[in-house]
This record gives C-alpha cells, sequence and structure tokens, in this order.
C-alpha cells in the first residue's frame, strides 16, 4: 500500500483499481455510507483546532495590552517607605513596598488611572498616569510629622521668595561636603566666604569671613537657639567638634537678612537645624584617617519612628590630629542626643549635645621673616629680643622650625573646654493657620586655657615671694551660662499673606577668674586662689514680626521690624590686675522691607533693606585705645538679585551695598588671648557682586562657577602708632583705604564627573584675592593672593545586606600651594619705624580617607 493510502476496515466496500473522476467534496454524502465515519472525524479534528487557536489568539492579544507599574516609594528625605499601600482605586490592583521602598503591580490593561500611595504619618499620594507600556516610576510622599516638626524652624528660615540673598545646604550635601573639618569648612566653596585654620588644616580653631565680615558678625543659630558668645560674639565651633554629622540642613544668609534670634547679623546668619523625623532606623559608622595623624571614628543611630509617636537618635564622636603647624594638636569629642515625640498637631522634642575639646595653641602665628626670603630672621629675632624670645629655646624654635613654626613649647600649652546644650522644642498647631512654637534652651561652658610664663612678676599676681620675678604656670578660666526662652507664632491669613510674631529673652552669666598653679622654686600653698575675678551679665531682649504678602502672582512683598533691648555689665579685677567696671544698655529698631517679582515659576528679580545695628563686645571695652569708649554700630544693607532656575541649571547675581556708621574694624593688632583688637571708623562702606551657576550639563557631569566681586572702604582712617623712645603716640591718617581681610575677588569651582555607577571624582578650585592686615592698605601689611585645588573621590555601593557603603578620598591643596588665610600686623617706632607681619600658614599638600557604613 503506498504512503498516504487509506486504510479499509474489513466489510467495507472495495473501490475497483480503475481511473475514476475527482469531483468536489459535498457537505454530507448519506449515499456514500463508507465514508461518513473518516469525515466526521475531519470535521471535528478541524474545528478543536480553530477553538484552540481563537483562544490562543484572544491570550495573547490580551496579554499583549496588560502591563505593569513598579518603581520607589520614598519620603522627603529619600528614606524608603517599608509596607505601603499602592493601588488603583476600585479595582483589584494594589501591592505593598518591600524593605527596600520597592513595589510593583502586573497584569493592568492600558488606560488611564489614578495610581494611590498610602502611609501612616504622610498625606496620601495621588498620581494620574496614562498606561500604554510598562511603567517605572519614583514617588516621593510628604510626611504630617515632617511637617509639623520642621515648621519650628520656619520663623528665622528664608524662602524661594524672600528677598534676600541666601545658600542652602540639604542633608546629602553636608554629608558630601563633611569629613573632619570643622563647620566652616563647609561653607568654603560658597559666595564671598574665606575660612582659616589656626592649626592649618581645618582641626582644632578654625574661623571664617562672609563679606569680610569675621565670626563676629555672623550671627549662628541651631534649631533657632543662638550659639554666638554673649560677651565676644564670637563662634568657638572647635567646642563643638563633628557637629556637622548631626545637621540635617543649614542655611548661611549674607547681609543683615530677616530678624533672627541672637545678636543679629552684620555680615551673615547661619541657621543649622538638626533633629529630623526618620521614617525607618539605622546605625551609621563613619571613620576617617588622614595626614598629620589626623583620625576620626564617629557612630550615630536613630531608632525611627516607634508607634508612629516617638524617636530617639545619638551620636558620639571622637577626633584627633597632630596639626599641620607644630604641636598644634587636638584631641576632641562629642555626642548627641535627642528624643522626640510627634503626632499631626505637635511635636516635642529635647536636644542635648556637648563638646570637649583640648587643643595645644597655636594662636601666636609665624613671623613672615619665616616665610619669606625678603624679610631677615635675624633683624626679626634681635627687633623682638628679651619681650618675644627671651629664652635661649625660644631662639632654638624661631631658627629651625621654617613655616610650620609654633612659638609655644611648653608641653601644656593647652586650651580645655566643655560646652553643653540643652534645648526643649515644643510645636502646637492651634488651627490650620496658626502655629505656636517655644523653646526652653540652656547652655553650660566651663574650661581653661593653661600658660607657661618666663620671669613674671609674682606681685602682678597679687603673691608676695621672693625672688620677685620668677617662672610660673597659669591657668584663666572662663566658667558660662546662657539660658533663655524663645516663642513665636505663624498664622497664615490666606495663601497670598502670613505674618510671624516672636521674641525672647536670653540671660548671659559669664566669671572670668585666674590661677597659679606653679611657679619656680616656690610653693603655691592656695592654688585655687585667683589672682583676677570677674563677671559678666549681659540681658537680650528681642521681639519682632514679619509679614509676606502676594499681591498677585507676580509681586510679592515683605515687611519686618526687629526690637532689641540689651543690658551689660563687667565688674571686678581683669587679668592684667585692673579693675574693670562696664554698665551700658543699649535700644535698638531695626526695619526690613523687600519685595519680589516673580517673572514666571522659574525667574525672579528681588530688592531688599535691612537696618542692622550691634553692641561693642566685651574686648572693646577691655582693649579700647586710650580712654575711648566703643559706639554701637549701624548698618544700612541696600541689596538686589536675580535667581533663574529650571531642572538642570540655577543661575543666581546678588549686588549690595553695605553703608556702616561707627563700624567696628579690626587694627590689624591682637590681644593677649589671640583676639583682634577694634576700634571704631565713623564712615565706610562694603559693595559687591556675588554671581552663582549650577549645571547639570549631563547625567555623569556637573560644574557650578561662584564669583564675588568687592569694594571695601573707610572714609577715614586714623593709626596710631606708639614711640617707645619718647613714649609719644604718633597718628597717621588715611582717606579711602580698603577695609582689612576683605579681599576685592573671592572665586570657586566645582567640577564633578561621575565615572562609572556610585564612582564620583570632584575638582574643587578656591581663589582668593589679596587682604590687607590692617586698613592703611600697605601691601607690606597683606596677605598674597592664593588658589587652592582639591580633589575628591567618592565610591558608593549598596549591598543587600548593609543599605551604603562609602569610600571616600581627598587631596587637599594638591599642587602644593604655599598660602596663609589669615593673620595680623603691629607697628612702633624705636628709633625707626618697625612693624611685624604674622601669618596662619595653612597646610600644603595633604590626604584624607574616609569609610561611611549605614545599616
Amino acid at each position: 500500500m503506498s504512503r498516504g493510502a487509506l486504510e479499509i476496515n474489513p466489510g467495507a466496500e472495495i473501490i475497483p483499481n480503475e481511473p475514476v473522476r475527482v469531483m468536489p467534496e459535498r457537505e454530507m454524502y448519506p449515499h456514500l455510507s463508507f465514508k461518513t465515519p473518516f469525515i466526521i472525524m475531519v470535521k471535528l479534528f478541524s474545528m478543536k483546532n480553530a477553538c484552540l487557536f481563537v483562544i490562543l489568539f484572544f491570550y495573547v492579544s490580551v496579554l499583549s495590552g496588560q502591563y505593569s507599574i513598579s518603581g520607589k516609594l520614598t519620603n522627603e528625605s529619600g528614606e524608603q517607605l517599608i509596607a505601603a499601600s499602592v493601588f488603583i482605586p476600585d479595582s483589584n490592583f494594589a501591592g505593598i513596598t518591600d524593605d527596600r521602598g520597592n513595589f510593583k503591580l502586573e497584569g493592568i490593561p492600558a488606560g488611564n488611572y489614578k495610581l494611590k500611595c498610602s502611609y501612616v504619618g504622610y498625606e496620601d499620594l495621588v498620581v494620574d498616569i496614562i498606561l500604554n507600556d510598562n511603567l517605572t516610576m519614583d514617588l516621593s510622599m510628604i510626611g504630617t510629622y515632617y511637617k509639623l516638626d520642621e515648621i519650628q524652624l520656619i520663623a528665622n528660615r528664608l524662602e524661594s521668595s524672600s528677598p534676600f540673598s541666601y545658600s542652602d545646604m540639604n542633608k546629602e550635601e553636608i554629608e558630601e561636603a563633611h569629613s573632619v573639618q570643622d563647620v566652616p569648612y563647609l561653607f568654603r566653596m560658597m559666595p564671598s566666604v574665606v575660612v582659616t585654620s589656626d592649626a592649618g588644616a581645618g582641626v582644632g580653631y578654625t574661623g571664617m569671613r562672609v563679606r569680610g565680615s569675621d565670626a563676629t558678625r555672623i550671627n549662628v543659630t541651631i534649631n533657632g537657639v543662638p550659639l554666638n558668645d554673649s560677651e565676644s560674639h564670637g563662634v568657638f565651633w572647635v567646642d563643638l567638634p563633628d557637629f556637622a554629622s548631626s545637621v540635617e540642613n543649614i542655611q548661611l544668609q549674607r547681609g543683615v537678612g530677616p530678624s533672627t534670634n541672637g545678636a543679629g547679623a552684620f555680615g551673615a546668619s547661619i541657621g543649622l537645624n538638626t533633629g529630623q523625623i526618620y521614617q525607618n532606623s539605622f546605625v551609621e559608622i563613619n571613620t576617617s584617617y588622614g595626614s598629620f595623624d589626623t583620625k576620626k571614628f564617629g557612630v550615630s543611630m536613630n531608632t525611627g519612628l516607634i508607634n508612629d509617636a516617638f524617636q530617639i537618635e545619638g551620636r558620639y564622636s571622637l577626633i584627633q590630629s597632630d596639626g599641620y603647624i607644630d604641636r598644634a594638636s587636638s584631641d576632641l569629642n562629642s555626642w548627641y542626643f535627642s528624643a522626640a515625640r510627634v503626632n499631626e498637631k505637635s511635636s516635642l522634642r529635647l536636644n542635648v549635645f556637648s563638646g570637649k575639646e583640648r587643643t595645644y595653641q597655636s594662636w601666636w602665628g609665624t613671623p613672615e621673616a619665616l616665610l619669606s626670603d625678603e624679610i631677615s630672621l635675624t633683624d626679626h629675632y634681635y627687633n623682638n629680643l628679651g619681650v618675644i624670645y627671651q629664652t635661649e629655646a625660644d631662639s632654638v624654635n624661631l631658627f629651625t622650625s621654617g613655616r610650620t613654626y609654633n612659638y609655644y613649647t611648653y608641653e601644656n600649652q593647652v586650651d580645655d573646654y566643655r560646652q553643653t546644650h540643652y534645648q526643649l522644642l515644643h510645636a502646637l498647631q492651634l488651627t490650620p493657620s496658626l502655629v505656636l512654637n517655644t523653646t526652653l534652651h540652656y547652655t553650660k561652658g566651663k574650661g581653661f586655657f593653661e600658660e607657661y610664663r618666663v620671669l613674671d612678676n609674682l606681685r602682678d599676681y597679687g603673691l608676695d615671694f621672693e625672688p620677685v620675678n620668677t617662672d610660673l604656670v597659669r591657668r584663666r578660666w572662663l566658667d558660662n551660662d546662657f539660658f533663655g526662652l524663645i516663642i513665636n507664632s505663624q498664622y497664615e491669613f490666606n495663601p497670598d499673606l502670613s505674618i510671624v510674631v516672636g521674641g525672647s529673652f536670653n540671660r548671659y552669666i559669664g566669671d572670668h577668674f585666674g590661677q597659679v598653679i606653679w611657679a619656680d622654686d616656690i610653693v603655691i600653698t592656695e592654688p585655687e586662689r585667683y589672682y583676677y575675678d570677674n563677671t559678666g551679665n549681659k540681658n537680650d531682649l528681642n521681639l519682632y514680626t514679619k509679614t509676606e504678602w502676594a499681591l498677585n502672582d507676580k509681586i510679592i512683598l515683605f515687611g519686618d521690624v526687629q526690637f532689641r533691648k540689651i543690658n551689660y555689665t563687667v565688674d571686678g579685677i581683669d587679668n592684667d590686675l585692673i579693675p574693670v567696671s562696664v554698665d551700658t544698655s543699649y535700644t535698638f529698631i531695626n526695619p526690613k522691607a523687600g519685595l519680589t517679582y516673580r517673572f514666571d515659576k522659574n525667574r525672579q528679580l528681588f530688592f531688599s533693606y535691612a537696618k542692622g545695628e550691634r553692641e561693642p563686645v566685651r574686648s572693646d571695652f577691655i582693649d579700647a585705645i586710650g580712654s575711648s569708649v566703643p559706639k554701637s554700630e549701624t548698618l544700612h544693607d541696600f541689596e538686589a538679585g536675580f535667581k533663574s532656575a529650571n531642572s538642570s541649571m540655577t543661575l543666581a547675581l546678588d549686588a549690595y551695598y553695605m553703608l556702616y556708621k561707627n563700624q567696628l574694624v579690626v587694627t590689624g593688632a591682637v590681644n593677649d588671648v589671640g583676639a583682634p583688637v577694634r576700634t571704631n571708623v565713623d564712615n565706610s562702606y562694603r559693595a559687591g557682586v556675588e554671581f552663582s551657576l549650577a549645571h547639570q550639563a549631563s547625567e555623569k557631569f556637573d560644574y557650578s562657577l561662584i564669583t564675588s566681586l568687592s569694594h571695601n572702604r573707610i572714609r577715614e582712617f586714623d593709626e596710631r602708632i606708639i614711640d617707645y623712645g619718647s613714649y609719644e603716640t604718633t597718628i597717621n591718617k588715611f582717606e579711602d583705604t580698603p577695609i582689612a581681610f576683605s579681599p576685592s575677588i573671592v572665586a570657586s569651582s566645582d567640577l564633578s564627573y561621575n565615572l562609572t555607577k556610585g564612582f564620583t571624582a570632584t575638582l574643587q578650585s578656591k581663589f582668593v584675592g589679596r587682604q590687607y592686615l590692617d586698613n592703611t592698605g600697605n601691601k607690606d601689611r597683606s596677605l598674597d593672593p592664593y588658589l587652592v585645588n582639591d580633589i575628591v573621590f567618592r565610591y558608593k555601593i549598596n549591598p543587600r545586606i548593609i543599605d551604603n557603603i562609602e569610600f571616600s578620598l581627598r587631596l587637599n591643596n594638591v599642587l602644593d600651594q604655599k598660602y596663609s588665610a589669615n593673620g595680623y600686623t603691629y607697628s612702633y617706632i624705636f628709633g625707626s619705624l618697625i612693624t611685624e607681619n604674622f601669618h596662619y600658614p595653612q597646610a600644603g599638600f595633604n590626604f584624607l580617607l574616609g569609610l561611611d557604613i549605614k545599616f
């Protein structure tokens, strides 16, 4: 039988093997009975395949019209939200986020939907989506707890519509900028900022200037609580080492700015905020090691929200460094604790943090003769023999040290101080439009600096011993308390009009006293006896109100007025055994006004005027030249600016004119603890422009460019020089001279390139123009301009078992630039005019390795 022939069952009719005509098959062949089973089988088989094909076609068609929605759900801080509900209302498409905040909804037909996210303590998030393909999206929810916890800080914080110049740093930017160095180094790439370090490497005593104004004119608050010392107005960042690790965001306001708590701003205001609510718990370990045997260990923890209401966080840090300058070592530690209770209507937070510093003194600086080939070191030595250089050890130290010279050699020439802060912050949402914030605070500080003195007169210490002149060791103490109450309320009449009314009362008590703890060949029988003792008391009342009114979608008006009442007294015996008595009061009324014009949502223009008044500080009274009494200062600050921002570029251009009356300017000299001596000048001004550009050029490359140009002048200045031959004072008059430490140009750039996923390289450059050490405009009394380049490498990985691991390498001053960022000068006549300049040299090339692990 040939292949393909039909096999016929027995009994069937046999067809003869002869040619037959093939006819088209009909639907039924009832007359051909032998074909009936075959035809029925074929028909059934064909119908089955057709049905299967139709079902398969329908199934594929349905599948090809079904898609998925996936992504990651986080809060405003970038924390993943775990077990949050993600769903399409009125459907069966729903899911929850996993332990990394990821979600995925599948099998959704094409169409238009509303995707809803829900989580306890957060506002529901609803997103309109058009689904015609698989969709991946990252979503962020706004926490009601976050909003209330942070609302305490809004009263003293500028928003995008404010008519003032400012720069912000969020948590991520702070972490990228912070390593071991003190807080001022966070700001060094910002407009008009210059930073300096006594030890040369950013650890220990550090400082900063903004628009030429030093730290005593920069008002600093932590969570709205003043940090500036009430008597000196200074900020001693060394007292709070590694505090930046506990900071969530920072705002630097340039100029007078709006009313704030504290002494008020004459150059800038800095607001540091801590204590953000975190949804999830974590533990973070941070370690660093670098040049000058610099090392850091820090550990922090956060419980996240417990029972949707409570949170506890803490940190401990240890920093040690030998410093770039000889013997300028630092041994620092600090801790931070915070506990919060929050709900949708109120927030209560207790912050307690403390810092302990023990730093070897490097306040003296380095003689310019050690840094310049043009000045004779021998001449400098003989000019100061018997005054500065009193022993053979002093001589050896001077001629063998080089640019890292440190005048002090006594092994315990240290500054030893602890400062502890207590803050209780409460916010209450009284109505949907009214919030009341209340803060109680207390700061305790106590410490001393120890000095070795050569052949001092014992009678200067109230000691009646023989021999009269001997070597001794003394300690000069400061024991101070600062406490107060801060209240402000915010009322929103409508979305276009709001008002803030606030005030504070702060009291300061500072005890200054000294002890002789050792003297050569003499037994000190009463080491606890004070050879000087005086107390400073200060009361500071501050009231203000400010309002913002949007006339329309283009014009926003700002108004602000502040009332300050200060009473300051000092009574007792000063360290030179001279009675000191200060009893003075000041009343200040400071108005501010501004206008913002919005071209559109991305571009705006602003104008503002602000008046600021400030009282002199303690040293202005103690170090007053001759019999002069220091006067309070007045500043009229005019500002204008333009801002433009889109998804990839931000541009800002600010102009300012700061007109001073009785400005207290540095004379160039310093007192016996390294603080600058100041004097009033009748008329002076600062005028300048600040340009900032930040551009995300591509997914891999971004850069920023910042330039500040300024003209800083004193109309008339009298230089006083003592003639030690006749003991008369020579007065030299100057007109239109540059203000000390006010460079006419400050510029920076930041170029960042993402080499691979998680691996970034950044080149940071900083240029600072010439800085004069006094107000004479004499180039021989100035710091040379300098350009410093740093390179930073960062590599971040996210292994499954650990949230984050980051490695960093900082190569600072890669071109080994020799420069000084601070200094002082003094002149006298002894036969001829003699001028002595001292600099604070900064470190050459140095490195810092860092490792950060977050669980």
